[in-house]
């Protein structure tokens, strides 16, 4: 399989409030909500970097689409990594998401394998890590 990844969706409750989060909190572009015409189809996308976008899609969408029934989500099934330039943007990147309702779970601080970092999560759950790499820094 080549690596082609082009789209990480993440399912949530409600669409409206994760849009708002996701474009007025942190900033991220989108067109807005589309497919509203369609019973399971209204869904957003974000732009990233590379062409890899994020897609926010309800649970409830999902669990039709799959046929897999509805279940309890768990924030300790993946975790999303955003890698930054300094530890100075990641404490910008954690306070934006805070401001925009974020629930900080780790505040951030020294690694042990010497980087800095913390997590949050979003209105649904998902865990983010921002992260200060030295040895894995970004392209910008």
């Amino acid at each position: 399989m080549k690596p082609r990844i082009s789209v990480l969706t993440l399912g949530v409750s409600n669409l409206e409030k994760s849009v708002a989060f996701y474009r007025d909190g942190l900033g991220l572009r989108t067109d807005g909500i589309v497919g509203k015409e369609f019973e399971f189809g209204a869904v957003a996308f974000f732009d990233l970097q590379n062409g890899l976008k994020l897609a926010l899609w309800p649970r409830t969408s999902i669990s039709n689409d799959t046929g897999i029934a509805f279940q309890s989500p768990s924030a300790l099934e993946f975790t999303i990594g955003h890698n930054v330039t300094s530890k100075d943007e990641v404490n910008v990147v954690m306070e934006m998401a805070e401001k925009a309702g974020a629930k900080i779970i780790k505040p951030a601080s020294d690694t042990f394998w010497g980087g800095y970092a913390c997590y949050f999560q979003d209105p649904d759950g998902h865990l983010w890590e921002i992260v200060y790499n030295p040895a894995f820094l970004p392209e910008d």
